[in-house]
């Protein structure tokens, strides 16, 4: 790459950083809806299962009834609302919405546990949420045998007892897990539409045609295209992870250098899809849209909200071929874990090998006589 090159990647670099610059819709969008986003979720979306709203009958009655009770309200997962007279009527209040969980104690409840037997009650779950389901289910489960554990031992201290610690997130807090995977996303979502804007804009504003008469090579249009929304993207990036650490408390333990490198070939995949985008859309509309074909499956299919791990193994295939499943990996491992280079030497090489492959393409489609 000689000088009169530099100097051509130079001109289309600047032009395309002014655009940004007279665009404040661009900017605003680029900067400040990430940031509301991040508080979004940050501080409205909670996957901890609390307070679950819970209606009882009980027909028994008695000292053990009642303490079977107070250690579902001690539990803190349940939240009993309301006491019902009838099984109809527990499961009336779980189908108008007034509840979502039922805990229906049989009249001959304590005569079975006095007699030795086994003296079961019900649990009515709404299952129309299936994490509430399952929740009620284990803590309903844990706390019937710790109960019938307490009987038989009548009263001692139990012979083995589970002591687990929680490591990187002791509070369990949903901001830990979600904010270091927006991050990732936002920044693919921005890189992936910004560039895919990038020569519709030529094509709808009719300056395509100066290309034609321009020594300029295909390379360095995508070189000079890329360069300004690396750097916006960087500052993105950069903005967030301020946020997520003086905000939400977000501890960072490992190098943020490792992760901004890491963000390099990333951001280079996702700008060279969306100028991809751009070769094939002749409108911003059309643009966007196909923009957010491709981001909308990396959503679901990296990680960012439901763990690879519970996906078929189809989907989980499919999900090593998506960028924003290593980056996100990455970003949590580095953030939260305190990961070095040495345990990510293959996100290393998976991004960059796929920033190579993809660029490469998206350079061999930029063709001198459409650009």
């Amino acid at each position: 790459m000689n000088w009169a090159s530099l100097q051509r990647i130079r001109y289309i670099a600047y032009k395309e950083m002014l655009h940004i610059l007279r665009d404040p819709q661009t900017l605003f969008f680029t900067l400040f809806i990430p940031i509301v986003e991040m508080f979004f979720l940050g501080f409205a979306i909670n996957t901890n299962i609390r307070d679950m709203r819970t209606v009882v009958v009980d027909f028994c009655n008695t000292q053990e009834s009642r303490r079977l009770i107070e250690q579902f309200e001690h539990s803190g997962d349940f939240l009993v609302v309301e006491r019902c007279m009838s099984e109809e009527q527990a499961s009336q209040a779980i189908v108008a919405g007034r509840a979502q969980v039922g805990i229906v104690i049989p009249i001959d409840f304590s005569r079975k546990i006095e007699a030795g037997q086994t003296s079961p009650f019900a649990v009515l779950v709404d299952g129309t949420v299936s994490s509430i389901a399952a929740e009620s289910i284990n803590v309903g489960n844990a706390l019937a045998l710790r109960a019938s554990l307490s009987q038989l031992l009548s009263n001692k201290e139990l012979p083995v007892e589970s002591r687990p610690r929680v490591l990187f997130n002791p509070d369990t807090k949903s901001s830990y897990f979600f904010l270091p995977g927006l991050m990732v996303v936002m920044c693919q979502m921005m890189a992936t539409v910004l560039s895919a804007n990038a020569i519709v804009r030529e094509k709808e504003s009719g300056t395509l045609e100066q290309f034609y008469m321009t020594p300029v090579r295909r390379g360095e249009v995508i070189i000079g295209k890329m360069i300004p929304y690396v750097l916006q993207t960087t500052l993105e990036f950069f903005l967030i992870l301020i946020v997520m650490r003086t905000v939400f408390q977000v501890p960072i333990r490992g190098h943020v250098a490792l992760l901004f490198a890491l963000l390099l070939p990333f951001t280079l995949t996702m700008l060279a899809f969306g100028l991809l985008i751009s070769t094939k859309a002749d409108t911003k509309d059309a643009a966007g849209q196909m923009a957010m074909g491709t981001i909308i499956p990396s959503i679901f299919l990296s990680g960012y909200v439901f763990p690879l791990d519970s996906m078929p193994p189809f989907f989980q295939t499919v999900s090593y071929f998506i960028p924003t499943t290593w980056l996100i990996d990455a970003a949590r491992g580095i953030i939260l874990r305190g990961t070095n280079l040495s345990m990510l030497w293959q996100h290393a090489a998976a991004l960059w090998g796929m920033a190579i492959l993809v660029t490469t393409f998206a350079a061999l489609r930029m063709r001198k006589q459409v650009v």
